[in-house]
């Protein structure tokens, strides 16, 4: 009879996402994942199936914490507005060291594999959209405290700020600097403001 596999599942999938994260999908080998997580082959095909399989929950496992920090941003902002510029601030400010211009593991797979996978690019599409979401009802919250017209789309503004993001992430991991970043951000925002 086989023993039950023993090992942090959270643990994993934050080494394999760092891996992932670092080479891309199609670069990231399995003995580099081997040697990341501190498992064997056996047991991470056991737990994840294939390379994908692991691939497909170190995406989950990054969205999560993605969709959990604008969350917590929007929900401890002042109002819904200066929640989003929060985010996109933090964003900025966090995105632009060395260790950081890895861009966005969403947008990165979107770029590397999204349309030659349609697994991969339904799961990005899952989570893109979640995070779409929190960005609409916020929109609409500050429409009904009277801090976006009433004649403004929070859908069509939410598009907007999802490009932007996707923009921003794509530009820091060339290695642009805080103070360019933020030019973009204060131009994008600006459409809130109006």
């Amino acid at each position: 009879m086989a023993r039950p596999a023993s090992f942090d599942r959270e643990q994993v999938l934050e080494r394999a996402t760092a891996t992932f994260w670092e080479h891309g999908y199609c670069a990231t080998s399995v003995s580099q994942l081997v040697q990341a997580t501190h498992l064997q082959p056996g047991s991470l095909y056991a737990a994840f199936e294939s390379k994908e399989g692991l691939f497909l929950a170190a995406l989950d496992h990054y969205a999560r914490h993605s969709v959990e920090r604008l969350r917590d941003l929007l929900e401890d902002a002042p109002d819904p507005v200066q929640g989003i510029e929060t985010f996109f601030e933090v964003l900025v400010s966090g995105g632009t060291g060395d260790g950081q211009r890895r861009g966005c593991l969403l947008v990165n797979t979107v770029l590397e594999i999204g349309r030659h996978n349609p697994g991969i690019q339904a799961r990005v599409k899952s989570h893109l959209d979640e995070i779409e979401g929190l960005f609409v009802a916020a929109l609409e919250q500050a429409q009904a405290l009277g801090l976006l017209g009433a004649d403004r789309s929070p859908g069509s503004l939410a598009k907007f700020l999802m490009t932007t993001l996707w923009g921003l992430r794509v530009l820091g991991g060339t290695g642009a600097d805080a103070a360019d970043q933020r030019l973009v951000v204060r131009q994008a925002l600006s459409v809130l403001r109006t």
